[in-house]
């Protein structure tokens, strides 16, 4: 999630500040996933050395307002058009650790997909029974939480297909079982030889 990108669209729309700034975040998605207010403040922080948002002087009640830049306009329009990024290796806990417990020796990789998988299984029926909080489902803020909450259904629903691949992968090779030892030859310091 790019708290920074966001926060700067917000900011595109007027000035803010980190409390408001956190409750504009929350409205428009869903609430989900609120923003700590310290990450927000060091964001807007590292966004003002950027040259992307200038902080204004405080109101009567200490608010320190935000303003958007022209630069940090061109930004959100360009994040708004670009797509998101997706490297070609995301980090992926639950494949890390299942795919280091197929191979080693002793581990009961089988044992650590059923309980993932059981897990995934209740998450998901979680996510399919939530309601949305704010009342209204066809208001703006509805949409936004019916978006947030289609993406984490269809992941989580991803996350069970996936488990159950790996498991059929797993009960197709049952020599994983013998895992991988230790190599014996000790990696090397530093950055690898460039090839000629």
């Amino acid at each position: 999630m790019s708290v920074r990108h966001s926060l700067l669209a917000i900011l595109d729309q007027g000035s803010c500040y980190g409390y408001q700034l956190r409750a504009e975040f929350d409205r428009r998605t869903g609430g989900i996933r609120p923003l700590n207010v310290g990450q927000i403040y060091n964001t807007l922080e590292r966004l003002e050395r950027d040259g992307l948002v200038t902080r204004g002087d405080a109101d009567a009640q200490g608010h320190v307002y935000w303003q958007i830049t022209d630069a940090g306009s061109l930004e959100v329009a360009r994040w708004l058009r670009s797509p998101v990024a997706h490297g070609l290796v995301p980090r992926d806990e639950t494949a890390i650790k299942l795919a280091v417990a197929a191979t080693l020796p002793g581990a009961d990789a089988t044992a650590a997909i059923r309980t993932q998988r059981a897990a995934a299984l209740a998450h998901l029926q979680e996510l399919r029974q939530a309601t949305f909080p704010g009342g209204d489902g066809d208001s703006p803020e509805g949409l936004a939480w019916a978006l947030i909450m289609d993406s984490m259904i269809l992941s989580a629903e991803a996350e069970v297909h996936w488990l159950e691949r790996a498991a059929q992968r797993l009960a197709a090779h049952p020599q994983h079982t013998v895992g991988i030892g230790l190599a014996t030859e000790r990696p090397r310091r530093g950055r690898p030889a460039k090839s000629a």
